[in-house]
């Protein structure tokens, strides 16, 4: 493994003697005591026995439970000039991060691709077009005309995979089932082609692509929720993907509690505008839908009602709930982008039971620092408590798909790993 990240000119303690001589075990037991992924990159950057220890914490992914990730903003316009400008022959782009356990820190960086910059949906005959598809495991999944290229945000290594079965019109959502680093990974892609609706199944390191015609489903969104990968269509309906002996899907029967059931999302709209799709994210061992509703007669002027999966019965039914409890969601502004959840968020000084909506473009003032990259918005009867009438505006809620890369949520893909290579951050 080396090194976590490059942060270069950022101050580096200085220990008293031995303490870089400590037990693995102590090291161990300090790690998951730290408050956010800044507290362990200064971790990782003490020493190399230290470093080896964070590579050798056999619970990395438990942090990604406990912290609230990492936000790109591709958009803020920052410089950083101890940081290449290319690699490999591509140009690349320097992103702001923020870590919302240290939003006054403004000075980190990543690199991605140029190209990644400039997103379609609908593909022309120009083979260089590139399409956002969504984000898994700290990587980028982006759709060419005639591959997928797979791009971890902070280390920047590239991925490209087998030339797909067909010639596609439209990229739809992908996601990874696993770390690329597991021997059992599987990228997952839905198209379209010529009309028809597919989904497509890689198995990372083979040479082909396994499809599944999906003749009235269109897949928008795929969850990993406890070992079952769990797809929403365009029209709400949710399935179980399956991966062997063969590509599946499996509809997962529903029916709605004491009448609830989603929101006409052409109610109450003007001739052919659509409301925002409902988005599927894990909370821990609930599987929840999160719909969008407009109130404008009284603040916050945007509303969102969560519902809980419960699949102990059948059919399954969603419940509506009021609290998510102890847990946090973080939401994106493109409806590709991965909506992740942490729980505990009163340790690193965040809110529960709430919505982090990350801007689109930032507030032009605002006093809070807090406010200047995410819009905070609670559910249920306490959507008041966390709203700002200042800052958070109405339409920051609404998550659609953009040509350009928006702001995203992300964990670094170390964390899911057991090796990992060099992050491209500069502090």
């Amino acid at each position: 493994m080396q090194s976590l990240n490059k942060i270069t000119g950022a101050p580096v303690p200085s220990w008293p003697q031995g303490w870089a001589e400590l037990p693995k075990d102590v090291l161990h037991s300090i790690i998951p005591l730290l408050g956010s992924f800044l507290d362990l990159f200064a971790f990782d950057d003490t020493c190399k026995p230290w470093h080896a220890a964070l590579a050798s914490y056999p619970h990395k992914a438990k942090l990604c439970t406990l912290l609230p990730p990492l936000l790109v903003r591709p958009n803020a316009g920052v410089s950083a000039p101890g940081l290449p400008s290319s690699s490999d022959g591509h140009r690349l782009h320097t992103c702001q991060v923020i870590d919302p356990a240290n939003p006054e820190i403004t000075t980190l960086r990543c690199q991605i691709p140029q190209i990644t910059l400039e997103m379609t949906y609908f593909l022309s005959g120009n083979e260089e077009n590139t399409c956002l598809l969504g984000f898994s495991y700290g990587q980028m999944i982006c759709g060419r005309s005639r591959d997928c290229l797979i791009i971890d945000v902070f280390t920047g290594a590239r991925l490209s995979t087998p030339r797909l079965p067909f010639r596609k019109d439209i990229f739809y959502c992908g996601m990874l089932t696993a770390p690329l680093t597991s021997p059992n990974s599987h990228l997952l892609i839905s198209i379209s082609s010529k009309s028809n609706q597919y989904l497509l199944d890689w198995l990372v390191g083979s040479a082909s692509w396994s499809k599944l015609r999906c003749d009235d489903a269109r897949i928008d969104q795929i969850v990993d929720f406890n070992g079952q990968f769990i797809a929403m269509d365009l029209t709400e309906r949710l399935y179980r993907v399956s991966l062997a002996p063969n590509l599946g899907l499996q509809e997962i029967a529903t029916v709605w509690r004491n009448g609830f059931r989603l929101p006409d999302p052409w109610f109450g709209t003007a001739p052919g505008i659509r409301l925002p799709s409902p988005w599927l994210v894990v909370c821990g061992d609930m599987l929840l839908v999160v719909c969008f509703n407009n109130v404008l007669s009284r603040p916050p002027p945007v509303r969102h009602r969560a519902y809980r999966l419960n699949m102990l019965t059948n059919p399954a039914n969603w419940v509506e709930v009021e609290r998510i409890e102890n847990y946090t969601i973080f939401v994106g502004p493109d409806d590709r982008s991965s909506s992740l959840s942490c729980t505990s968020p009163g340790q690193w000084g965040g809110r529960s039971n709430c919505m982090y909506f990350a801007f689109d473009i930032e507030p032009k003032s605002t006093h809070d620092i807090k406010r200047r990259f995410w819009s905070m918005h609670g559910l249920g009867n306490e959507a008041n408590a966390a709203w700002v009438r200042t800052t958070d505006r109405p339409r920051v809620f609404k998550r659609s798909t953009y040509d350009q890369l928006q702001p995203f949520w992300v964990y670094p893909s170390m964390f899911y790993q057991r090796t990992t290579e060099t992050t491209s951050l500069e502090n």
